[in-house]
């Protein structure tokens, strides 16, 4: 964490004039309180910018996340040469202005000061902006010595309560840059989303190499790269070939974006606990802090973060965004399992004690038009098996099936009105009713679940297979499954909820196209999937 915003005072038109000439030029800097991990947190002079940083150092964009009816975080890192371990910087602090603006051309600047890139953390900046109005656009940027960040948008929630008449969502997940290109968020970017929630799998933790759909790389990447990633220098650095691909870099300037994680931040499906694997997952939560527009209080403590929060937005929304991989017990042995007493064991959590409590909590104490659970794994119930038999994925929900009926339970005698579950993961779309009990034919749907397909994991994909008919058929439920790689794209209202499966022909060569391959839309208070 590189500073917190420093309150002034809005400044006059002729303060504003001067202070866009001195932003450009580099005199006359507002200073911000700075933080810095066992350094005093006070506001520091500018000093005179080092060689390294004469090169430009916003190689990998800005960004804007997590917003409030009064703030936002905005985020970036100074990375000169990226894909070096120190970002091609020197081990110094270094000085980074930053501005939000009610235009995009600065002409009102509303909060402006300086923050410290620290190489504790990366030479990264998060800003936690305060002091704006509410369901509004902003406009920031970043400078660094002489060099000018682009211009970002973000957008701040509306007040708590108030009547909001409609919310754009893009909902995105897995983006292994060795599966492919991220087409998808180029198709994204043409209609800047109000928010983004991106479900996990930012980055994938293994070697970089010849087997990459975009090998070779230009410039070519470092030996480095040719291992898989447990080290801090490694998390970094695959951070940063993630965070250069510029479809990625303009998704992330256009809107806030809302994340959590899943598991290839750390490694494959880990749920272990000894200590080679908290030394690794230390190191994995500590490099995504330093690349996502978080707040310091997600800053992680060793190998323990708290990441699971809740955002509303006015009376129409309340997104509470889940941690499905730090607190589970460890999943039953292989990739499924059959309806097994395992498998229903109450003692076994998905969520943990503490974020169980937080979500019922929540979930009953929401009057939001929807309620929205963002999730990383399948939430709802979807066995493989077409057959008199069973099969069960282990990595989701359905490996927890005691944590999975206690949400679905509560949900039920609590009313919560208009239950949506948003999910990634799983590198396809699945969209589902979700049943009060699944083990009762005709019962009743509770609510609805849009599991979103990848970016790019998985490569191109098809239409259907048979392992899509097989659950087609074990699963009334199931009311849509697609196997091509896209995003989400959700329009919702105080009348309804409805998304976009957008997809795409191919992500293994430059040339795609992109298309609906389905809109399906539940009613507020008609819980159930329908195709529009």
């Amino acid at each position: 964490m590189s500073g917190t915003e420093h309150e002034t005072e809005r400044p006059t038109l002729n303060a504003i004039r001067a202070n866009r000439r001195t932003f450009l030029t580099g005199a006359g800097l507002a200073i911000a309180s700075g933080f810095a991990a066992n350094l005093p947190s006070r506001a520091h002079a500018i000093t005179a910018p080092s060689s390294a940083s004469r090169r430009y150092p916003f190689t990998l964009g800005i960004a804007s996340g997590d917003p409030t009816p009064d703030g936002v975080v905005i985020w970036t890192r100074l990375a000169p040469s990226p894909y070096e371990i120190g970002g091609g910087l020197d081990g110094r602090a270094h000085p980074v202005q930053w501005q939000v603006a009610t235009d995009s051309s600065f002409a009102q600047v509303l909060r402006e000061g300086t923050a410290r890139a620290h190489p504790e953390y990366s030479h990264s900046v998060h800003v936690d902006v305060g002091g704006l109005q509410a369901g509004r656009d902003y406009y920031y940027r970043f400078r660094s010595g002489t060099h000018l960040s682009e211009t970002g948008r973000t957008r701040t929630a509306p007040q708590l309560g108030a009547h909001l008449t409609g919310l754009n969502l893009v909902v995105a997940s897995c983006q292994s840059l060795g599966g492919g290109f991220y087409h998808a968020w180029k198709d994204a970017a043409t209609d800047p989303a109000d928010a983004v929630l991106f479900l996990g799998d930012y980055i994938y933790e293994y070697a970089v190499d010849a087997t990459s759909v975009r090998w070779p790389y230009t410039p070519p990447l470092p030996d480095d790269f040719q291992r898989q990633t447990d080290t801090l220098d490694r998390y970094r650095q695959q951070y940063s070939l993630h965070k250069s691909d510029p479809d990625l870099i303009e998704a992330h300037r256009l809107s806030p974006w809302i994340v959590t994680w899943d598991d290839h931040e750390v490694v494959n499906d880990y749920d272990s606990t000894d200590e080679q694997l908290m030394t690794r997952r230390a190191n994995a939560y500590r490099a995504y802090w330093e690349h996502m527009p978080l707040r310091l209080s997600q800053l992680p403590s060793g190998p323990d973060a708290r990441l699971y929060r809740r955002l509303t937005y006015g009376n129409l929304a309340q997104f509470n965004v889940l941690d499905t991989r730090q607190y589970r017990s460890p999943s039953l042995p292989g990739s499924r399992t059959l309806d097994t007493p395992e498998r229903r064991d109450p003692s076994r959590t998905m969520l943990g004690t503490a974020q169980e409590a937080w979500l019922l909590d929540g979930l009953s104490a929401s009057s939001a038009r929807w309620n929205v659970l963002a999730n990383s794994v399948l939430f709802g119930r979807l066995d493989s098996d077409p057959s008199d038999g069973q099969s069960y994925s282990t990595g989701g929900w359905d490996g927890y099936q005691a944590s999975q009926q206690k949400i679905i339970q509560h949900v039920t005698d609590q009313t919560v009105d208009n239950f949506v579950v948003l999910t990634g993961d799983v590198h396809r779309n699945y969209d589902l009713d979700i049943l009060a009990d699944y083990d009762t034919p005709g019962s009743a749907t509770v609510g609805v679940e849009f599991a979103g397909t990848s970016i790019s994991s998985g490569r191109d994909g098809q239409d259907s297979d048979a392992g899509v008919q097989d659950r087609y058929a074990a699963n009334p439920h199931l009311k849509f499954a697609n196997l091509q790689r896209g995003y989400l794209r959700c329009r919702v209202d105080h009348e309804s909820w409805t998304t976009e499966l957008r997809v795409l022909d191919r992500v293994s060569t430059p040339e795609y196209s992109v298309s609906t391959r389905k809109t399906l839309m539940t009613e507020a208070g008609n819980p159930g999937l329908v195709e529009v």
